[in-house]
């Protein structure tokens, strides 16, 4: 059969666009899985990826942490919860909040010295700073922990949880064994004794 040229053009116009099909299909599959693996990365070094608490150092540890914690053993009213607080860090982390699954109210507290010489406790102005690198004693006669209005009784053996609030809006947990101790009466600036029978030892 002869070929006219024009059915030949057409025919050659027919495999033209057929060969740019084939070639560009390669090419959108490449482009299409660049895109891909770029979105991907972008993903890994999005904000919400690389992200940390600001209690967490460098490697992910956590800067701050309480060794040795525990909770003064109570029936009823309050008691007080002692530990030292640790700052693995490079900078200053500071305490301003304290709350726990067994107190209605709790505080952070110092030991202050009254004009006649008297000692007293009280809040906390200002909260806990625990040095960078450093360490912050919690004990009896010293900074602590008040638990007041305790929901059930403290037995020695259990464990108490304090959610501790920082100065940057993070929040660590802490477990605290309860222990038995007997420590002396002691006054707070709002006249109550620690030791007062309705509220319970104190324990400092």
């Amino acid at each position: 059969m002869t070929t006219t040229p024009r059915r030949m053009a057409g025919a050659r116009k027919t495999l033209t666009t057929a060969a740019l099909v084939a070639a560009l299909v390669p090419a959108l599959a490449a482009c299409g899985t660049e895109n891909d693996d770029k979105a991907g990365a972008d993903t890994s070094s999005s904000p919400s990826a690389r992200e940390r608490s600001s209690t967490d150092g460098a490697d992910g540890a956590a800067v701050l942490s309480v060794s040795d914690p525990w909770v003064k053993a109570a029936d009823r009213g309050m008691t007080a919860a002692f530990g030292t607080l640790v700052n693995t860090g490079a900078e200053d982390v500071t305490v301003t909040d304290v709350a726990s699954d067994v107190a209605a109210r709790a505080e952070l507290h110092e030991t202050v010295e009254n004009a006649d010489g008297s000692v007293a406790m009280q809040a906390k102005d200002g909260g806990f700073v625990v040095p960078a690198g450093g360490t912050l004693e919690l004990a009896p006669g010293g900074a602590h922990i008040m638990l007041m209005k305790l929901t059930r009784a403290l037995e020695p053996g259990t464990t108490v949880t304090l959610t501790l609030t920082l100065d940057d809006g993070s929040t660590t947990e802490v477990e605290s064994t309860v222990k038995p101790f007997d420590g002396a009466d002691e006054k707070y600036q709002n006249g109550h004794d620690a030791g007062h029978t309705e509220d319970g030892g104190h324990g400092s």
